[in-house]
């Protein structure tokens, strides 16, 4: 991911939260959401350098960016620990179902083997069900931890998803 895709990757971003999580989270937050905002915030973290943080992008032919996929070391509170975490996956709504996802997690997935992580762990809403049957797919396992989002003051439950990574 460039600089200059950020504000692709916000509108898919935000958009990727208004489809996918509609009714699961409060409505006036995801109306609240601002890709401007989100673009900026994007460019401020390609800006910082982080090495450890990897932006994959998804263009489809003729080069329009239709996904997004970020991932970097697993945080336990502000800890890193030695395996890795897919912090994100969007797809444009217009796109989903298409194989865009699968392809930025084989990516993510790939990528972070050749890191030589053991594991890669991800966070999902609870009832996000299309997200939990898309990741377990494509191996990935509840691991039993669990931890509230809170969003405008509503406990938005979330669980941690496990894959172990090839050696």
């Amino acid at each position: 991911m460039a600089l200059a895709d950020c504000d692709r990757v916000a509108q898919i971003r935000v958009g990727g939260w208004r489809s996918a999580y509609q009714g699961l989270i409060p409505q006036s937050y995801l109306d609240g959401l601002s890709v401007e905002e989100d673009a900026e915030r994007r460019r401020t973290h390609l800006s910082q350098g982080d090495v450890s943080v990897v932006n994959l992008v998804a263009e489809v032919t003729g080069g329009e960016l239709v996904g997004w996929a970020c991932h970097g070391p697993h945080r336990q509170g502000e800890v890193r620990t030695g395996e890795a975490e897919l912090y994100a996956i969007y797809v444009h709504p217009d796109h989903v179902g298409q194989g865009v996802g699968q392809a930025l997690l084989r990516e993510s997935v790939a990528r972070c083997t050749a890191a030589g992580h053991g594991r890669l762990l991800l966070w999902v809403l609870k009832e996000n069900d299309r997200a939990r049957r898309f990741y377990e797919r494509a191996g990935f396992r509840a691991d039993g931890a669990e931890e509230l989002f809170d969003v405008e003051g509503v406990a938005v439950p979330e669980m941690r998803y496990a894959r172990a990574l090839p050696r």
